[in-house]
Order: C-alpha cells, then sequence, then structure tokens
C-alpha cells in the first residue's frame, strides 16, 4: 500500500457574483491538459432547486512523476443558486450565469504508486522504504512538494483570473 502525503490542505476560495459556468467549467480540465496531468473527473451533480441550480464537481488529476512518486489534487467546486442572467456589455446582449461558487483544493504525493514496496508480507521492504524515503528520496519528495504547490497557485490564479473578467452590472 502506498503512503500519501499532504502538500496542500483544504485550500478555499470563494466567488459570488456573475460568471461563465460552461467556461469556467472547462477551465480545470484544460489547465491539466496543458500540464500533462491526467484526469478523473470523479463527481458531476447538478440538482435543481427553486433557488436556481446546485452544481458539485469532484475533479481529481494525477501525473506520474517518476516510477515511484506519484502527485495527485482534489479540486472541489460547489456551485449554489446558479441562475441565467442577461449582461449588456459594449452593446450586446451577453447570457451568463449568476451564483456562488466555493472550491477546494488538496494536494498530495503519492510514494510507491504502484505498491511494489509495501509489501504484507515483506517487513524489510517497508523497513527500505522507510530509509529511503527520509534520506536518499528526501530532495525527490521536497521538489514534487514544489512542484504540486506551484501548480495549485497557477490553477488559483487562473480560476481568480477568470472570476475576475465578469465584472458587469445586471441587466434590468
Amino acid at each position: 500500500m502506498s503512503d500519501r502525503a499532504l502538500v496542500i490542505d483544504h485550500l478555499k476560495f470563494s466567488y459570488e457574483g456573475i460568471f461563465n459556468a460552461t467556461e469556467f467549467y472547462a477551465l480545470i480540465p484544460e489547465f491539466f491538459y496543458n500540464r500533462n496531468w491526467d484526469w478523473h473527473e470523479k463527481l458531476n451533480e447538478e440538482i435543481i432547486t427553486q433557488k436556481g441550480k446546485q452544481i458539485k464537481l469532484v475533479f481529481e488529476p494525477w501525473k506520474s512523476v517518476s516510477d515511484y512518486y506519484k502527485m495527485n489534487l482534489r479540486v472541489q467546486v460547489i456551485i449554489s443558486d446558479l441562475k441565467d442572467v442577461e449582461i449588456e456589455h459594449d452593446g450586446e446582449q451577453l447570457r451568463l450565469n449568476q451564483g456562488l461558487m466555493k472550491i477546494t483544493i488538496d494536494g498530495f504525493i503519492i510514494n510507491d504508486r504502484n505498491g511494489l514496496w509495501h509489501v504484507k508480507d515483506k517487513p524489510f521492504y517497508w523497513f527500505l522504504t522507510v530509509i529511503f524515503d527520509r534520506y536518499l528520496f528526501k530532495r525527490n519528495f521536497e521538489k514534487f512538494e514544489r512542484w504540486v504547490k506551484h501548480d495549485v497557485d497557477e490553477l488559483l490564479y487562473q480560476m481568480k483570473t477568470f472570476l475576475n473578467v465578469y465584472k458587469y452590472s445586471e441587466h434590468v
């Protein structure tokens, strides 16, 4: 069984206002595709209520960075009270969305990604992994830790930049 080290613990960001939900949804997979991450959409759930749509998305991208290490993220997006609005901008009518968005990001580094060294009936292998992780592979772990932090910071920056674009007033 592999060990999973928590690098980023519940980094939270929330936004309330006007945005394009379809383009925002496309932003996350595009970000990971451009950085050669593999990703899996673990959950995509939409509930329609009287206040508006409630959407819950969970993305789990990963990247195998060596034969031993794998970086893994968990991006959770919860959108509540999502409504369609029409905005007038530069003489054009734009159809956008308005609602409350909450984003939570977790980052992990997984060692022994294939489970070759954590064998139940071979405690010596487990002992070797502890020694290797603490002394021999420490620099690699720190490098991958910085990599996870950088990619999460970049993703958060792109999300904030995208959401900052829609600073219009609602058309009545």
